[in-house]
């Protein structure tokens, strides 16, 4: 679908849709749930069948989201595509404003107060993790936790503090 205008804004806006695109994508990737009833139950904000239906497809039409079609009695799972990876740093951002501008739990503020410390090489590290995940890649040599587990690492342990 071509977007409005020729605006970049504009068309990224329009390939990323709205607040519950953004809320998929960061379930994909923080949650690593790859499943419709994963992201269904998953949702701490509660999105609908039907919204979350018409997201996925969304997401699949702008091709930031691949769906594997399922044999009968399987369920399809979504990977992401290169470009869905690439809105890592797009959410990172919209994180680390909601961190200066608007309150929330300290458990769910965790991960992205340690994305913000470990900086731009850690978002990167995490680009490449999710690409083993959603594309096959080969994975990079690293010492110690990878991205993903340090997160939920961090968010364990501010559940267990509260």
């Amino acid at each position: 679908m071509d977007p409005r205008s020729g605006c970049p804004i504009n068309a990224a806006v329009e390939a990323l849709g709205d607040q519950w695109s953004f809320l998929v994508l960061r379930d994909v990737i923080f949650g690593d749930r790859r499943y419709f009833r994963e992201l269904l139950t998953g949702s701490i904000e509660g999105i609908a069948s039907n919204i979350l239906a018409d997201r996925l497809k969304r997401l699949v039409g702008a091709g930031i989201l691949t769906r594997e079609d399922a044999a009968r009695g399987q369920r399809a799972r979504y990977s992401l595509t290169e470009a869905g990876i690439q809105t890592l740093p797009i959410i990172v951002a919209l994180g680390d404003w909601g961190l200066d501008w608007r309150r929330g739990s300290v458990e769910l503020r965790t991960r992205q107060e340690l994305m913000r410390v470990e900086g731009p090489a850690f978002i990167e590290a995490f680009m490449d993790e999710l690409r083993v995940r959603h594309l096959g890649a080969e994975p990079k040599p690293h010492d110690g936790p990878g991205p993903l587990e340090r997160l939920d690492a961090a968010f364990a342990a501010a559940q267990e503090d509260r």
